[in-house]
Parts: structure tokens; sequence; C-alpha cells
């Protein structure tokens, strides 16, 4: 059985609530309603999950989702070593044993066939088939199964089928408002209010050329990048390009529509 201690978020993360989604949480985890969060790439959602795993005291195992993880990746594998073969639990099968709440980030990301085997977990079954063990793990009473996933930016090769989407309730996650945003961004980074807010006015007008040029736009966690740099004295117009233009862009004319962006705040 796996040390519980190692998998405990010990420190309280910060997190800035922006509206009753503490409250929902709790509520769908007292159910031990299975989680989907939706939004936008660095917008707070893995934060959230932390923040919330250390609020009600649980074991937080996190996944990051890739089209390359089997589903051996999330449930266990046999392994040689030198007594022979050994079975070793995957980190889903570890959070049922032990009643932490797992966290999927980027479901989408994960072959479909992969993401199928959560589905004896997401509803009253709360069971996991180790089939290549032999093995039916009942899940701990207290575990739990969240998932993340961006909706714009996944095209319509990479969604959710709806077979899994409707195992879970759902929390919508956007970018804070400005005010709130810079609040954030001072927090993360110690630097000034108006500095925050000139980092936080250019992330807007990233974000309005969003289908027009950009993927995506300025993410809170970028700005809090900028902000770091800025508070370890890099002048602020290199480090707005070091991480708010040159991450999101490779095409020379938004480079340059960005950088004027920059250049109107400092």
């Amino acid at each position: 059985m796996s040390d519980v201690k190692q998998y405990r978020v010990v420190e309280e993360p910060y997190y800035r609530a922006l509206g009753d989604e503490v409250a929902l949480y709790e509520a769908a985890y007292a159910a031990r309603m299975p989680v989907m969060l939706k939004g936008p790439t660095g917008c707070g959602k893995s934060r959230f999950v932390e923040y919330m795993a250390w609020k009600l005291d649980r074991p937080l195992i996190t996944v990051a989702c890739n089209e390359d993880m089997t589903a051996s990746d999330l449930v266990g594998r046999y392994l040689l070593d030198a007594d022979g073969t050994r079975w070793q639990d995957g980190p889903l099968t570890v959070a049922a044993r032990i009643g932490a709440i797992c966290y999927l980030d980027e479901i989408v990301e994960a072959r479909q066939d992969t993401t199928v085997v959560i589905h004896p977990l997401t509803d009253h079954r709360r069971t996991l088939p180790l089939e290549k063990k032999g093995e039916v793990v009942a899940a701990h009473p207290d575990f739990q199964i969240v998932i993340s996933y961006n909706p714009g930016y996944q095209s319509l090769m990479k969604d959710l089928k709806q077979s899994t989407k409707q195992r879970f309730g759902a929390l919508d996650f956007e970018y804070p408002p400005a005010e709130i945003e810079a609040e954030i961004v001072c927090h993360e980074t110690g630097i000034e209010a108006d500095l925050a807010a000139k980092l936080v006015a250019i992330a807007h007008r990233a974000r309005n050329l969003k289908g027009h040029g950009l993927d995506e736009g300025i993410s809170t966690r970028l700005l809090v990048y900028a902000g770091q740099l800025i508070a370890k004295g890099i002048e602020p117009r290199a480090a707005c390009r070091m991480t708010l233009v040159r991450p999101i862009t490779d095409d020379p004319d938004m480079r340059d529509t960005l950088d004027a962006a920059v250049g109107t705040y400092f």
C-alpha cells in the first residue's frame, strides 16, 4: 500500500475564488461525484484542484494525460525484477486504493480507448477492474476522480465521448475579471499593482485576438511568469516579449501586433 503522506498537499495553495466553485466542489465531493473542470489553459484549474485537496484534507494524485498514455499507464502493469515479475499499481489504481482525489489533467489528450478505463469508477459501481491481474479494486470511500480539459482548444477529432462526459458534474473556468487577475499576479509575484494591471491589460488585448490569428490568448500563468521576471529586475518590455508574446505565436505579423500592445503600456 502506498504511503498516503507523500500525496498530501501540505501547505495551502493560493487560490482566489471567483464564484461559488468552492462550495459546489465541496458538495460534489461530499456526494463523491466525479467532476469535470472546463476552461482555457493557464486559468487556474490545476491550482483549484490542489486547493480543494488541501481544504478537504485529501491526498491528491495528478496525471498529465498525453496521446501516448496507455490504459496500463493508468491502472498498472507487471514489471520484471530479480525475483521474476511483480505487479505495480498505476496512479489511478493507487488513488482508488488509498482514497485520494485522482486528477486527470487534459483528459482529451489521452486516447479514447484509454479513457474508458475510468468508466467503472465514475458510476454506482466505483470499481476498477485490473484485467491483467485478475482483480477488481473497489474504490476507497473517500476516492474521487476529477478531469480537466480546454474545450476551446479541442477539435472535433479530439473531444470526450458523451458516454464519458455524462458521468461527470462540470464546472466552467474562465480567466478572472481584470482587477482580480491583477490581484492574483501581485500575490504570486510581489510586483506593484500598477505593473500587474498593465500586464493584465496586455493579456486582454491578446485574448481579443483569439480566433483572429491566435489559437489561444495570454493565460494568467504567463502573466505570473512575466511578473516574476520583472520582480527579478528584467526590463518589462523584454519580460513581456519572453513570456507573453514569444510563447503563443510564431507568426511575425502577430508578434509585431503583440509587441506593439506591450509598447503602449511599457
